[in-house]
């Protein structure tokens, strides 16, 4: 792309103060997602007795133009624009998430969709992005105007965590709660009520074990044998080896529940082997990685919180997904960011990107700021 920096236009502007590598590097898993994608279709639409289509994919290649518009959309936007927007879509996705409770439909005994149409919407996937930019706001404003940040990052916390354990989706409370957890301590909170609030989250955990039958019997298939799904899923790692079977040679994935969306990772591994499964953890470490470090370089409380908190979720998904699919952790449900198959999820990890990415960008520092 040939842009001068004497253009002023606000494309070019965008062009040059945003992290060419990690958007280089998120293109390159939505291109991974998008290939990936065509080799689990005709697994998920399978019939039993033959392959299925791979209309899977086709939808999946709308949500990718989709998400990718999202995804630079919000990528532009200002420091206060990514605040307001965050509070809207927390609204709306707590609404949402209400909503699916009372009048969404039953899936495996969890109530967490909306359908309009032949398309559903998980609202509670946007609770992450949306809350992540909240508590960094809170916590921000604590740390230059004695605002009580961590008691409104707790507020907030609260009711999404109750709304999430009543669809139930103790995944997404874990990962949400750790998050918080994270952003609490980036933002100084001492270690004793690190530590008090890690005993809270144990106890929460406990109660889970107790109160929802699945947690209890996905906990006692991985300390005896994994489950039969993550049982499969290392099967298709050692039934591709290092180059793999081959695309689209797979066979494994038409007995792997899920192959497309939660095991997706295990398809990589069996079609295509340990090389692209390496350059899927690469690339979410670069991510990750560089999100974070931007963030730290960052002149305010605000990007600096909000940057790393929103690069931490990203990698902290990607890593339970990764582990589920390796038998390293219990299964939990939870996608692969831009590479499972999914709308919801696809949509809900480009707004985070584009928020991370948008708070990222090296503004210009005046001279009279600089003296400041």
């Amino acid at each position: 792309m040939n842009l001068s920096r004497a253009d002023t236009s606000g494309f070019a502007r965008w062009w040059w103060t945003i992290d060419r590598v990690s958007l280089t590097a998120v293109l390159g898993l939505m291109a991974i997602g998008l290939l990936l994608a065509f080799a689990a279709s005709p697994a998920a639409t399978d019939h039993g007795s033959a392959a299925g289509n791979f209309s899977y994919a086709i939808k999946q290649l709308g949500f990718a133009a989709t998400a990718l518009g999202i995804m630079i959309g919000a990528s532009f936007l200002n420091y206060r624009q990514t605040r307001m927007v965050a509070a809207a879509v927390f609204a709306l996705a707590w609404v949402g998430a209400v909503m699916a409770l009372l009048i969404g439909p039953n899936v495996n005994g969890a109530h967490r969709w909306l359908e309009f149409g032949s398309f559903r919407l998980e609202p509670s996937e946007f609770l992450k992005p949306a809350f992540g930019v909240l508590a960094a706001a809170f916590l921000a404003d604590k740390m230059k105007r004695g605002f009580p940040g961590e008691a409104w990052t707790l507020g907030f916390l609260a009711p999404a965590v109750i709304i999430l354990l009543m669809q139930p989706d103790v995944g997404q409370t874990a990962l949400l709660s750790i998050i918080c957890v994270a952003m609490l301590f980036f933002a100084g909170l001492p270690y004793y009520w690190i530590g008090a609030l890690g005993v809270g989250g144990a106890g929460l955990a406990t109660l889970a074990y107790f109160i929802h039958p699945h947690v209890r019997e996905r906990i006692s298939q991985f300390m005896n044998d994994g489950g039969y799904q993550t049982g499969l899923a290392m099967k298709a790692f050692e039934a591709g080896g290092v180059t793999g079977v081959g695309p689209g040679a797979g066979t494994i994935k038409y007995r792997l529940p899920d192959a497309h969306t939660d095991f997706i990772f295990a398809v990589a591994g069996e079609e295509f082997g340990v090389f692209l499964c390496v350059l899927i953890a690469v690339l979410f470490g670069v991510v990750t990685i560089r999100l974070m470090l931007r963030s730290a370089r960052a002149r305010e409380p605000f990007p600096q919180l909000a940057g790393a908190g929103l690069a931490l979720a990203i990698g902290l998904q990607a890593f339970i997904n990764m582990g589920v699919s390796l038998s390293v952790l219990p299964a939990k449900g939870m996608t692969l960011p831009l590479i499972s198959y999914g709308g919801s999820s696809l949509f809900a990890v480009a707004l985070t990107l584009g928020f991370a990415l948008g708070l990222t960008r090296q503004r210009p520092v005046l001279p009279e700021e600089a003296k400041r």
